[in-house]
């Protein structure tokens, strides 16, 4: 059989160091655990993979559960902008038994869960600035549980009993939206997994507990059989799902098995090559590009990774962290060009360079500047030091550096110690595998103990064209509640004033200067140093059976699971 036609069966292994964060999609955040999640669920509109990625204009979203694109012209979006009404596809069913059809109230309920204060969306912002009547919801959602540790039944009340002004089901397959505003980017925040539709079944578990991930219902091409997290995961295919409601997946094999344990790129890279696994789960093991992804030619929006993230409300060294001045030092102590150096030992064919803002090139916003320069971006310890000087801690002090324990991250770790150590600054490692660390950093409360003091994540925006929210909303705006993005609990009220002005703004012009305004106050403050811009997509090692895979940019450059088949062996 030709490689080039479809084949079905199989069993897909991956195999690498790797978690999902959460397998709720309403809380789950970790763009890693996207490639799961587009198999078991469905949104409004969601994205195809894209072979080739030259321009952000590939990577638009189509209809999912929805019938078509809201229009004015279909009747689908008001002539103010204001108002979408959504037809749900009929014929998607959830794998119950028996089979039920989704419905508009599904989708609903979906847009409520995601307020939950027990994990809530890490980007909600996108809807709670957005939507009419969810902000209030949502803080309506945390006053009624907030004394307490909240029963599955008593969110379910407040859910069930209490409803989002602009959201509203006015049928079982019309859904209703309205807006605060005009927004260019809501099919892109609809395209975001949150708001996935969720049956009245998971009314009775709380988000993500271990009761819920035992009971995860699938309109999917494919359904969970076994999910222990951070060791194995499988799959199969849902007998509820059917082809001519899905335009965007298929259901080419017959299983999934993912095997989760710690390995370095080389273990990954032979397993693959040895034909006992046929790709890396996690583990940045790639091949060389076809084209250059910083061709001139190209438009592309670009991630941050990694990342250094300030624990702005740590209480260690009585605060040392949350004076200006002494994160000014570190941003000025940190040697980028030894990350890149870091990255090209590990990573063949990786495409990144030293990053200088929050918003990285070919994003909307983005603006070429450097606050914090040093020579041939190796750092500056002088001006490191004179900093710490006047801060008061030339005598140095010592920070907690929380890190993964896989991949480049041990060593990007190291190389920060060396870079702190010059400036007389001690480190002490904290070390999480990839089932924990995201969850760690995405509550406020092991910020506000202290349980680290630095941190070095990465960040792929959740959409690409006009995105300037999608770097700066999620890490930071004001959002302490457990899953967020803004993972140091950085606030600033001019922040939040100028991302709320950067939503209202009409004229792109005029939005895309507002978010570089944002992107200046952040660096300004030094919320975070940007360490490397990386490619938007990666060229990841496929086992010699794989075929069709597909990129999918907005799931951190991994493959399309839900479109590749495998060839016999």
């Amino acid at each position: 059989m030709s490689s080039d036609q479809p084949r079905h069966g199989g069993i897909l292994r991956l195999y690498g160091p790797g978690s999902m964060d959460y397998v709720d999609p309403a809380c789950s955040y970790y763009m890693l655990s996207g490639q799961i999640i587009r198999l078991f669920t469905r949104q409004l509109f969601t994205y195809h993979s894209v072979r080739n990625l030259r321009d952000w204009r590939q990577v638009t979203p189509v209809p999912d559960l929805a019938e078509s694109i809201p229009t004015v012209e279909n009747g689908g979006l008001s002539e103010d902008h204001l108002t979408y009404t959504i037809t749900v596809r009929p014929g998607v069913y959830w794998d119950t038994d028996p089979r039920r059809e989704v419905t508009a109230y599904d989708v609903v309920r979906g847009f409520k869960r995601m307020c939950n204060p027990v994990i809530r969306s890490g980007a909600i912002h996108y809807f709670t600035s957005t939507i009419k009547g969810m902000r209030e919801f949502c803080d309506g959602f945390t006053e009624a549980v907030s004394q307490h540790d909240p029963t599955a039944a008593e969110l379910a009340h407040y859910q069930n009993s209490t409803e989002i002004p602009g959201v509203r089901a006015e049928s079982d397959r019309v859904l209703t939206i309205e807006l605060i505003r005009p927004a260019l980017d809501f099919l892109h925040i609809l395209a975001t997994t949150f708001p996935s539709p969720a049956p009245v079944e998971y009314d009775a578990f709380l988000p993500d507990s271990p009761e819920f991930r035992q009971n995860v219902r699938s309109i999917g091409p494919y359904r969970f059989t076994e999910y222990v997290h951070g060791e194995r995961l499988r799959m199969e295919p849902n007998p509820a799902w059917r082809q001519e409601t899905d335009q965007v997946r298929h259901q080419y094999l017959d299983g999934i098995e993912v095997v989760m344990e710690t390995a370095t790129p080389e273990q990954v890279g032979d397993r693959i090559r040895s034909g006992k696994a046929d790709l890396s789960w996690a583990s940045p093991v790639t091949e060389p590009y076809d084209s250059n992804p910083t061709d001139p030619g190209n438009n592309l929006g670009y991630a941050l990774n990694p990342y250094l993230v300030f624990n702005t409300v740590s209480p260690n060294e009585g605060g040392a962290i949350r004076d200006r001045k002494v994160r000014q030092a570190i941003a000025f102590a940190v040697n980028k060009a030894a990350m890149v150096d870091i990255f090209d030992n590990l990573s063949v064919g990786t495409v990144m360079w030293p990053a200088r803002s929050a918003i990285p090139p070919g994003n909307y916003g983005y603006r070429e500047y450097d606050l914090y320069p040093t020579p041939n971006d190796e750092g500056d310890p002088d001006t490191a030091r004179a900093l710490l000087e006047e801060a008061g801690y030339g005598d140095g002090f010592t920070v907690t550096i929380l890190h993964r324990n896989v991949d480049a991250n041990p060593e990007v770790a190291q190389s920060l110690s060396e870079d702190l150590a010059k400036i007389g600054i001690s480190c002490r490692f904290v070390s999480k595998g990839h089932a924990d660390y995201y969850p760690h950093l995405q509550d406020p409360a092991n910020a506000r103990a202290g349980t680290w003091d630095i941190s070095a994540p990465a960040w792929t925006p959740d959409w690409f064209g006009n995105n300037g929210r999608a770097f700066l909303q999620p890490m930071f705006q004001t959002n302490n509640v457990r899953g967020t993005g803004n993972y140091g609990c950085y606030s600033n009220a001019r922040v939040d004033q100028l991302i709320d002005e950067a939503l209202a703004a009409t004229d792109p012009d005029q939005a895309s200067a507002l978010w570089h305004e944002v992107d200046l106050q952040v660096m300004r403050d030094v919320a975070i140093v940007p360490i490397l811009v990386h490619a938007p997509t990666i060229p990841h090692i496929k086992g010699a059976r794989v075929r069709n895979a597909i990129p999918m940019p907005t799931i951190d450059r991994w493959f399309d699971l839900a479109n590749l088949w495998l060839e016999e062996a």
